[in-house]
């Protein structure tokens, strides 16, 4: 049978992008779909640009592996496209005695993902390399960093052109129907809709995960985990920023806890926090300066209240509800729905940015590409 392509993917974000890139590295011809006029206009775009080392995720997780498989790969793709990066290492920060079994937790969890580098730092080790911070007992990562994500982006779209595959912008995803002798027929929406053939689906459209999977025909709905969206807002200093690493709490559950990064831009950013929501607002609460100040000053006692100015919010696709334990990853192959070349991908937040393009080949395997 002749399809328009052998492979369609729903969503252009980091890991939509990543997963075409992939599929047409290995000769197949690749459509990409996105509802936006732009690439990246979704969670990809509403995050923390942070490059994690993978020291979190537990034993044998997606998590854990595709993140370690994915830095690696992150930072060879960026030296070889010029996207901008920093090396710049994390500090994963003990403020009392109390948190100290959490940091043994974490050291030995990044030792079994096998993450190079980890090691324990005394406060004061912590405070010497950055002057200003508050510490107890630190873990130091340096594989951890910053980059340009929408330039990243925008190269694996290209890699995706260059390898003869199309990205249609402006073109939402209306529904899917398994065809008789194998594929799919997918209906493209927008100012000119259109119906096309593909022999492999993949659905990667982040917040909108169960709403694509939905309209996909024969897609049992008892195979679709529930949708929860954790908004989480971000604050930026209007004055000098005052560390060079990362600085991260312990994590909390859930989440990774109230971070601070210095941008590619060299700004001070620090966020997210995390509150369920029933709808996608991306507003910016300046009533939360308060309790932001009162929870960096935990780690830097001399953070100015008054410099912190309301950023941006993003919101994670969560499959994991107030008070779960977060889980890991959900690629969902032939095994799980029971329709021949289709793969769904649910609950892809953090580290989905920079588990991308490891997510991509993993789906490429999943689909025998």
């Amino acid at each position: 049978m002749a399809f328009d392509f052998d492979a369609t993917v729903v969503g252009a974000g980091a890991v939509g992008l990543a997963t075409g890139r992939a599929l047409a590295k290995r000769g197949l011809t690749v459509l990409v779909m996105e509802a936006q006029g732009h690439i990246g206009q979704g969670v990809s775009s509403r995050n923390s640009e942070v490059i994690h080392a993978g020291i979190y995720y537990p034993t044998g997780s997606l998590k854990a592996k595709l993140c370690v498989q994915g830095r690696r790969m992150l930072y060879a793709f960026c030296d070889l496209h010029n996207v901008p990066y920093r090396r710049c290492g994390k500090l994963v920060v003990a403020t009392s005695e109390a948190e100290v079994p959490r940091m043994e937790a974490l050291y030995e969890q990044a030792v079994i993902n096998e993450v190079e580098g980890v090691e324990h730092l005394t406060g004061a080790q912590a405070m010497t390399l950055e002057p200003g911070l508050k510490a107890y007992a630190a873990l130091l990562s340096p594989e951890s960093g910053v980059f340009a994500s929408h330039d990243y982006m925008r190269s694996l779209h290209g890699e995706i052109e260059d390898a003869g595959g199309a990205v249609a912008l402006s073109t939402p995803f209306e529904g899917a129907a398994p065809m008789s002798g194998g594929g799919f027929e997918v209906r493209a929406g927008g100012s000119d809709p259109t119906t096309i053939t593909t022999r492999l689906l993949v659905t990667a459209p982040g917040l909108q995960a169960q709403e694509v999977a939905a309209k996909i025909e024969g897609f049992p709905a008892d195979r679709i985990p529930k949708r929860h969206m954790g908004k989480g807002v971000y604050f930026r200093l209007a004055a000098k920023a005052p560390f060079e690493r990362l600085i991260y709490p312990p994590p909390i559950e859930g989440a990774l806890g109230t971070h601070y990064r210095k941008d590619m831009g060299g700004q001070a950013v620090f966020g997210p926090d995390l509150t369920y929501v029933e709808t996608e607002d991306y507003s910016v609460d300046p009533g939360k300066r308060a309790a932001f100040a009162q929870y960096i000053r935990k780690f830097w006692p001399a953070v100015p209240e008054e410099a912190l100015t309301p950023d941006y919010a993003g919101i994670r696709p969560k499959i994991h509800g107030p008070g779960e334990h977060q889980p890991d990853f959900q690629i969902d192959g032939v095994d799980v729905h029971g329709l021949e070349g289709l793969v769904a991908l649910f609950g892809i937040e953090s580290p989905g940015l920079t588990s991308s393009m490891a997510i991509g080949e993993a789906v490429a395997d999943l689909l025998g590409a």
